[in-house]
């Protein structure tokens, strides 16, 4: 039995621990442990609840003793753009608010008044999102500028729970990049651009890559959980290390990181900033081994997720498909990107309300909305295709999908029609193998990124689908 390493993979809107091995060159997974996530309203605001999520994240490792699988590393991933800021005593300073929260309304107004977009996007490479952090924390200078000015230290949310584990404080490049706030030429925090935004300079960390060690446990840790192993840096904005899982050797090719987002884009060893790529809205984000992720986040399965619950969860995502492909007929189309989409009150409202308003046929039954949201979601892909070629001056003949979205066999077939290429579905777990192999790579079990992705292709199993004649 190979060494164990441990992944934890925090998401949206559940979060969990996967125990990882090398076996007869093969990588083995096991998930030990699983928690719900989601923001907490709370007086009007979205906000994560980070107490309890360090709670879940040593609950899942006392599940690693109560196994007997003791890892050697662990590594932590969660989403982006969202932080914390701490005092000199290292308490959080204010809520931690969730990026689907409104605060951040009109601050890209705020933020041009100092620096208009297209600067913005220049020096970064950056897409804008309103929830972006060079936003959310224009959001606090402008509505609680004391906390600013009582900040010590801002760390993204993966970072922050490293801090909690070990005591150390490291910040993780991958998840930095998505601030809009990183210069993609350094690799490091842009101190000029934060400087003339108003923000406080030395509250932001140097950035370090993945594979780097953050430190062993603290001993109080050691002594709740039950041992002791290093903790060390992945990607840890989750579609980083989903990216390294892509099953393509040469990593030339175009993928969907496919959950709660879809991420489409490709890997490029330079960022692509120019003015077609900002107009088309697509961002350098920083990749492992000083790679950029050129890519467009579409509001992904969010909104057909966001139904379902809706319908109090009474139809798994199987069901939802078989009731979408009966009502394949049904013509409405909706542009997923579309802000309404984003964080209504009510998403079958919000679709409706759409239909309405474009003058389409509004969907009622269950099948007609899955309908909708589906083949709208595969039409965007084919859009996003179109025009991450032209950027790139190239033809790509395949997709490769990654992550929970893999397992939808009915949306990879539409996204085969919708783009005309060859779709690759899996690894479904995507996010947490990315997260193994950079501990893999650092404990030397794998030697590169490219040997770690012939591995995942050797290690699962990755379904076709065809485009339709």
């Amino acid at each position: 039995m190979g060494k164990y390493y441990l992944a934890v993979d925090i998401g949206a809107s559940s979060g969990r621990h996967i125990l990882g091995h090398l076996e007869n060159g093969k990588i083995e997974l096991e998930e030990i442990y699983r928690f719900e996530n989601g923001m907490d309203h709370k007086d009007g605001k979205l906000l994560w609840n980070v107490d309890r999520l360090f709670g879940e994240i040593l609950n899942g490792m006392k599940k690693c003793k109560e196994l007997g699988k003791i890892p050697v590393s662990m590594a932590i991933d969660t989403w982006a753009v969202d932080y914390v800021l701490l005092d000199e005593q290292d308490r959080i300073l204010g809520d931690t608010y969730g990026y689907r929260d409104h605060r951040t309304d009109s601050m890209d107004i705020e933020t041009a008044k100092i620096l208009q977009e297209t600067e913005l996007y220049a020096r970064t490479g950056i897409q804008k999102q309103i929830f972006n952090t060079v936003y959310q924390l224009m959001a606090v200078k402008q509505q609680t500028p004391e906390l600013l000015q009582r900040a010590k230290t801002l760390l993204m949310l993966p970072d922050y729970f490293g801090f909690r584990l070990t005591g150390n404080k490291l910040s993780e490049y991958t998840n930095g990049s998505t601030t809009q706030l990183v210069d993609p030429a350094t690799f490091q925090w842009d101190k000029e651009l934060i400087q003339k935004l108003g923000y406080p300079e030395d509250i932001f960390l140097p950035l370090q890559m993945p594979g780097t060690k953050v430190g062993q446990l603290l001993p109080e840790i050691q002594k709740e959980v039950g041992f002791n192993l290093e903790v060390v840096l992945c990607g840890s904005h989750d579609t980083a290390s989903a990216v390294m899982a892509v099953p393509q050797a040469s990593g030339d090719g175009i993928y969907i990181s496919s959950g709660t987002w879809s991420l489409m884009g490709i890997e490029s060893l330079k960022p692509i900033i120019n003015k077609d790529a900002a107009t088309a809205n697509f961002t350098n984000e920083g990749g492992y081994d000083h790679r950029f992720r050129f890519l467009k986040n579409i509001m992904g399965l969010w909104m057909i997720q966001s139904v379902r619950h809706e319908y109090k969860d009474a139809y798994s995502f199987a069901q939802l498909c078989d009731m979408a492909e009966e009502s394949k007929n049904f013509p409405s189309r909706v542009d997923v990107n579309d802000p309404s989409f984003l964080s209504p009150d009510n998403m079958v409202e919000a679709i409706k309300k759409y239909c309405q308003k474009t003058g389409q046929p509004v969907p009622e039954s269950v099948g007609e909305l899955a309908s909708v949201v589906y083949r709208s979601l595969a039409q965007s892909y084919g859009e996003t295709v179109s025009g991450l070629e032209k950027i790139a001056g190239r033809t790509y003949d395949s997709i490769h999908i990654i992550g929970g979205g893999s397992n939808a066999a009915y949306l990879n077939q539409l996204t085969a029609d919708a783009t005309g290429k060859t779709v690759y579905a899996g690894p479904g777990e995507a996010t947490a193998i990315g997260n193994l192999l950079a501990q893999m790579i650092y404990a030397e079990e794998l030697t590169d990124l490219k040997s770690a992705r012939q591995c995942v292709r050797d290690s699962f199993e990755i379904k076709t689908f065809v485009p339709a004649k």
